[in-house]
């Protein structure tokens, strides 16, 4: 039997490729507030910045102030604010990139940049990242980006984890800025983006190119106080996996035998898996920080999943959830010993030759562990030192280790376990309602600071909750000193949970009885529009001291 199709459906579904389906056409279409220091969208103004009333410095600042005279000498690691103006620079020619992974609201920034920088001022695109601020790979950006507008993703423009550091690797950084004749750059990375910002901005300063940072990273590591509220992209991905994880909770009670272990993306902090855990309750939450506060070992780790599934099958539920940080590893005293050690060996030998550099203590702890553990502890450290933990299978080791601690307790007890990884899932989606008005505020307030030639500031917006206030973060005063391939660096501090801070204790304040019964919610879908669309992250609300989820910015 052969199905005639209309024309005007095939025609139809042909129109809704290349990003143009039904849902991204009308995402393209939410209207972006913006801060009052930038006038309307009709006629944006550029904003100047005056003394915010504050300073910000971090632990070894006289460090940092020798290792950035020039920026350090010129912030003198004072707050800025964002203030009406009714003049502009011209002439300036700014270029912006994308740093490390992925994370929703990467347009909207340059939509921001774009459109503050206006008809007398050039943006240019650098394709792929630092790499591409390396071999001088840039392109105009015309003036009308709408197209890209609440779209997820960064493959406008691409990235990549290169981490400029080298004389060779600053000398072609300077070809390019002269070679283009840039005024700015603008970097949009995480925490070690930003550090890498802060080095470029000290570099760059006798050229006089400016160099701006702004706050991407899913998760949430990257946020200071009520300064930077959060890192953005971190609303759009704790909202996708809250969903499936939901998804997953209303699974469990209607097969009612099986215990999902879900790993999800976080790098080192438990931001996300705090968030998620606070959207969807759970059974078990491991925060990576708490255990490393209380100093458990992986075996109390264990007991503490082991009891929670004991108490719920003496409940008859033989069903739950586990949610993992993803660098819960680096956190249990133990194995962060192991690791350390092994990131000094690795960083000059392979192989078996690094395992033989442990102690005989550390050696006999590594090689307990199954041979797909061992082999992935091993792997090559990314560009900035760091141990790959997304590829380290811990919700595989828990699970095994559960296993085998449940049976040795009580064999009665049936326990089916399934293991999950949520990472990639939840960076490129299109970005929440939250994700999108604040990055185009911070484009907005980055384009500004870039052709103010304030360098060595990170744009922020803070006071969300109230209208929203356009700020510079001076790079340097978020700087410190921390170990890293086997030297000690300067870089920008992780932010960490804390076990005092208002989220984790109302999740603690709950989590006991979110163990003893099914109280889990499924809060579907992230909402782009009515009330539900206007909400930030739970996280931030509490820890921001929020009567509300509703954020109101412009």
């Amino acid at each position: 039997m052969t199905t005639v199709t209309s024309r005007s459906l095939v025609q139809y579904l042909i129109s809704t490729e290349n990003h143009h389906s039904s849902f991204e056409n009308e995402v393209r279409k939410i209207e972006l507030p913006m801060l009052a220091e930038f006038g309307s969208n009709a006629t944006i103004q550029c904003p100047d910045f005056a003394d915010f009333g504050t300073t910000l410095t971090a632990d070894g600042a006289d460090l940092t102030r020798a290792e950035f005279p020039l920026v350090s000498a010129s912030s003198r690691h004072q707050i800025l604010k964002a203030v009406p103006s009714s003049t502009a620079p011209t002439g300036q020619r700014i270029a912006v990139l994308f740093s490390g992974g992925p994370a929703s609201g990467g347009h909207n920034v340059v939509v921001g940049i774009r459109r503050v920088l206006g008809e007398n001022n050039v943006l240019l695109g650098v394709k792929a990242g630092p790499k591409g601020l390396l071999e001088g790979d840039l392109f105009e950006i015309p003036a009308d980006i709408s197209n890209i507008l609440n779209t997820g993703g960064f493959d406008f423009l691409g990235s990549d984890r290169t981490k400029i550091k080298s004389d060779a690797q600053l000398a072609q950084v300077l070809a390019t800025v002269q070679r283009f004749q840039l005024n700015g750059i603008i970097v949009v990375g995480g925490d070690d983006s930003n550090t890498n910002a802060a080095f470029l901005a000290e570099f760059l300063a006798p050229h006089r190119c400016a160099v701006i940072g702004v706050p991407k990273t899913i998760d949430g590591d990257l946020q200071v106080s009520d300064l930077v509220p959060i890192s953005f992209g971190f609303d759009t991905a704790t909202k996708i996996y809250s969903e499936i994880v939901g998804n997953i909770l209303q699974d469990t009670p209607s097969s009612r035998k099986y215990w999902h272990f879900i790993k999800l993306m976080g790098r080192s902090a438990s931001h996300v898996a705090l968030e998620v855990a606070l959207q969807t309750h759970p059974a078990v939450t491991l925060i990576s920080e708490e255990i490393a506060e209380k100093k458990w070992s992986l075996g109390d780790v264990v007991n503490y999943i082991a009891d929670v599934v004991i108490q719920r099958a003496s409940a008859g539920i033989n069903h739950g959830v586990v949610l993992i940080p993803e660098g819960v590893i680096e956190f249990i005293p133990e194995i962060k010993t192991l690791i350390r050690a092994l990131n000094e060996s690795v960083a000059t030998q392979s192989g078996s030759n690094a395992v033989d550099a442990l102690s005989p203590e550390l050696k006999a702890l590594f090689q307990s562990f199954p041979d797909q553990i061992q082999s992935k502890l091993l792997l090559d450290r990314d560009s900035h030192g760091n141990l790959q933990v997304s590829q380290i299978p811990s919700e595989e080791l828990f699970i095994e280790l559960t296993r085998r601690r449940v049976a040795a307790l009580n064999p009665e007890v049936k326990f089916s376990p399934l293991n999950h990884f949520f990472g990639y899932e939840g960076r490129c989606g299109a970005p929440t309602r939250f994700d999108a008005i604040y990055t185009y505020n911070l484009g907005l307030v980055a384009g500004a600071l870039a052709i103010r030639g304030r360098s060595g500031y990170m744009a922020s917006v803070t006071d969300i909750f109230n209208g929203g206030q356009g700020i510079a973060v001076p790079l340097t005063g978020l700087i410190t000193t921390e170990r890293r391939s086997g030297s000690t660096q300067m870089v920008i501090k992780k932010a960490l949970v804390t076990t005092d801070s208002p989220a984790f204790r109302f999740f603690d304040s709950r989590r006991g009885e979110w163990a003893k019964s099914d109280l889990f919610s499924s809060p579907g879908p992230r909402q782009l529009w009515g009330e539900l669309g206007n909400q930030v992250p739970i996280t931030v609300a509490l820890n921001q001291g929020a009567e509300s989820l509703g954020f109101k910015i412009g």
